[in-house]
């Protein structure tokens, strides 16, 4: 290489690519969890309308909306309210992530603040150079059951971020009951734990060097068209790759079926006994239990020493889901694969 092409290169400072953005309560508790699973080469930003809450985030970038409407009080499920007030900070927010190229969104459907925040600053961020991965969290069953007003929140902020199109990453509280045994916050624990490795796995895809490898326009491409999506995760031992699927599609926070053009993005994680044998099984049990995707994107991690366990996280889109009626509980959707 030329020395002044060294030297150019030596001087090339790479921005942090990726941003995770708590929306309301318990988006926040989700960014809060990531960060103490460590998240590195990512910036965190939590907006709410409680300052209270706000304030015992161990969050560096935090921002209160709506003070003037809300006082600092939360929104009370006020989702038009919410909707109204973020016009005051909405410069702020866009400044302070328009300079990143994929943003994760988390926010809890149901209330106020996520419900409200989660489709518009999805929508914004569309007008940006960055792309927004909206992440949603379904309430569980009983809680719309018995409200109407908070069922007519998650029905409101689903169809609009519907309509807009692009992915939009659906997890279901709903879905956590198999933990019922466990303390609320260690089961919400769980969902979150799911995010940090979706999370974790894009940023070590495009960010460090490994032997397969997907750079980030390669990833940005496939995230604008991926549409409804939901989140894979598993991990077996290194000697029984065929159980991974169907493990990490069995303990999915969604039911879903396959539509007719899936698509998927994997990141297998093994150590330096992971055998090329090994890997090519679990991408030929990937592409035969998600339906032979119309596009399959993977990237490996293999630490430089010898693990038990070979670990799979994954983003499954062009996914059906049934209704929206069906997603707030009153006809659970059925899982046409194979659990």
């Amino acid at each position: 290489m030329p020395a002044g092409e060294a030297t150019a290169w030596a001087g090339f400072d790479r921005p942090t690519s990726f941003a995770v953005v708590g929306l309301g309560g318990a988006g926040s508790e989700a960014v809060r969890d990531l960060l103490g699973l460590a998240i590195p080469d990512v910036r965190p930003l939590a907006i709410n309308t409680d300052a209270a809450h706000l304030e015992r985030m161990p969050i560096d970038r935090r921002i209160l909306i709506g003070h003037r409407r809300f006082r600092g009080r939360g929104s009370g499920g006020d989702r038009e309210g919410v909707l109204g007030a973020i016009e005051e900070e909405r410069d702020e927010i866009l400044r302070q992530l328009r300079s990143y190229e994929v943003v994760f969104l988390f926010g809890a459907l149901g209330g106020g603040t996520g419900s409200a925040l989660l489709p518009y600053l999805a929508r914004e961020l569309r007008e940006t150079d960055a792309i927004p991965v909206p992440v949603a969290f379904l309430p569980f069953h009983v809680e719309v059951r018995s409200n109407a007003g908070r069922r007519e929140s998650v029905r409101a902020a689903l169809e609009e971020l519907e309509e807009m199109g692009g992915l939009l990453l659906l997890l279901a509280n709903e879905k956590l009951r198999r933990f019922d045994s466990l303390p609320i916050h260690r089961a919400l624990g769980v969902r979150n734990a799911f995010l940090h490795g979706l999370v974790t796995s894009m940023v070590d895809m495009v960010e460090n060097p490994s032997q397969l490898n997907v750079d980030l326009a390669t990833v940005k491409r496939h995230l604008e068209g991926s549409g409804i999506s939901t989140l894979l995760s598993g991990e077996v031992h290194v000697s029984e790759p065929e159980r991974l699927l169907p493990q990490a599609l069995r303990d999915s926070l969604l039911d879903f079926e396959l539509g007719p053009r899936p698509r998927a993005l994997l990141h297998i994680e093994g150590g330096s006994n992971l055998t090329l044998g090994t890997f090519d099984q679990v991408l030929e049990n990937a592409r035969a239990h998600l339906g032979d995707p119309e596009e399959l994107l993977f990237g490996t991690r293999v630490r430089p020493e010898p693990r038990e366990l070979v670990r799979l996280t994954g983003l499954v889109s062009g996914i059906r889901v049934g209704s929206i009626h069906g997603l707030l509980g009153a006809a659970p959707a059925r899982a046409a694969i194979a659990r």
